[in-house]
């Protein structure tokens, strides 16, 4: 038999260990995918050690570097589809746990969502560098139309992206340094990680009823390690098959092909894991109103502590606010399909339709917690 917790400030003081810290007993499944994210970053940081040990940063031999390692190097086919796909494996961890905070209010602990927030950003950065390495034509076309969005910024936007290219187009120097911060960007994550875990020990956990700091606890061992445990063998046992049995499952036909300035593919688009911001940013006919509202799409986030104060605190939303929630999940999966579209009729009417309405209903569930 086991003696519940009552006291969380107990178990939280310093010099415990993690083994000793109080959860809520009430959390659920959805609470595990935070250890998921660590296990998929860990993951990327390992086996992206192992790839830089043979990858060469340079315009005319990055391509024959990743065909290198994955046809020659000893398991080197493993180790590349295992980085490749565990990178959509981390975002899809991250999407949902970042659902799971909004739905549950977790950004009301405005420290540790305002650093989660932080390594959402940063999850997109590094993926987009990793994403321009292999130098394949998606790969290039990509970051050159990413890039120059910076050129709207008014007065030093062309100096900026003169700047990050290092010349005045996507050349050698461009991928030496995307590799240069796609190599340092995992290891500010997980540090970044470690403040993220600091802030959530200080405050405890949430649960779904919202009464963590009154509600009975149980220990982290063995009661939820072992739930967190059945999550890493089910994420494993997923990842490798789609590594073992269909790796290239997410990269785009484009990117087997060598990078080729003079050769503009016939649609350019990111990874799926950016489609649903690639969407809004197109659906902005002017080019700075754009980049505003793909910033703004993230950005939106880490005001969330300040636009949805409930009178009374909880970590669940009202039914309205649950509607909204689901609708704005709606509007996130329309926008992913829409950004894997051509820019032509119907689809650039029905991302802007959603661009709106994605916008909305943070607006809409602020003035719904106000009266809740």
């Amino acid at each position: 038999m086991f003696k519940p917790v009552r006291k969380v400030n107990s178990l939280l003081s310093l010099g415990n260990s993690v083994v000793e810290l109080a959860c809520p007993k009430n959390i659920s499944s959805l609470w595990s995918f935070g250890s998921l994210l660590g296990l998929s970053l860990i993951t990327q940081i390992l086996s992206g050690l192992f790839l830089a040990m043979y990858f060469t940063a340079d315009t005319s031999l990055a391509f024959d570097s990743a065909v290198y390692i994955s046809r020659d190097v000893n398991y080197g086919w493993l180790i590349r589809g295992i980085h490749a796909n565990s990178a959509s494996l981390l975002f899809v961890c991250m999407y949902i746990h970042t659902g799971r905070g909004i739905y549950y209010g977790s950004y009301q602990f405005v420290e540790t969502w305002s650093v989660g927030v932080t390594l959402l950003l940063l999850g997109v950065l590094t993926a987009f560098l990793g994403y321009v390495l292999p130098w394949g034509q998606m790969s290039y076309w990509a970051a050159t139309v990413i890039t120059n969005l910076i050129s709207a910024v008014p007065y030093l936007g062309e100096s900026a992206v003169n700047w990050i290219w290092g010349g005045f187009s996507v050349s050698n120097a461009t991928l030496v340094r995307f590799y240069a911060f796609h190599f340092l960007f995992p290891f500010l994550m997980a540090a970044l990680s470690l403040v993220h875990i600091l802030f959530l020990h200080e405050k405890g956990s949430s649960n779904p009823l919202g009464v963590s700091s009154n509600s009975d606890c149980l220990q982290f061992h063995p009661y939820f390690s072992v739930k967190d445990l059945v999550g890493f063998c089910f994420i494993w046992v997923s990842l490798g098959l789609v590594v073992c049995f269909s790796p290239n499952f997410f990269i785009d036909p484009e990117n087997f092909i060598p990078a080729n300035s003079l050769v503009t593919p016939v649609h350019i688009q990111p990874e799926w894991y950016f489609l649903p911001m690639y969407a809004i940013l197109r659906s902005i006919p002017n080019k700075l109103g754009g980049v505003i509202a793909l910033v703004s799409s993230i950005f939106v986030l880490y005001f969330l502590p300040l636009l949805m104060k409930p009178k009374k605190r909880s970590s669940s939303l009202t039914i309205s606010n649950q509607v909204l929630f689901w609708t704005l999940c709606s509007c996130f999966l329309v926008l992913l399909w829409i950004g894997s579209k051509p820019v032509e009729d119907p689809f650039e009417l029905i991302g802007q339709v959603f661009t709106f309405l994605y916008f909305s209903i943070y607006i809409m569930m602020s003035f719904m917690s106000v009266k809740s």
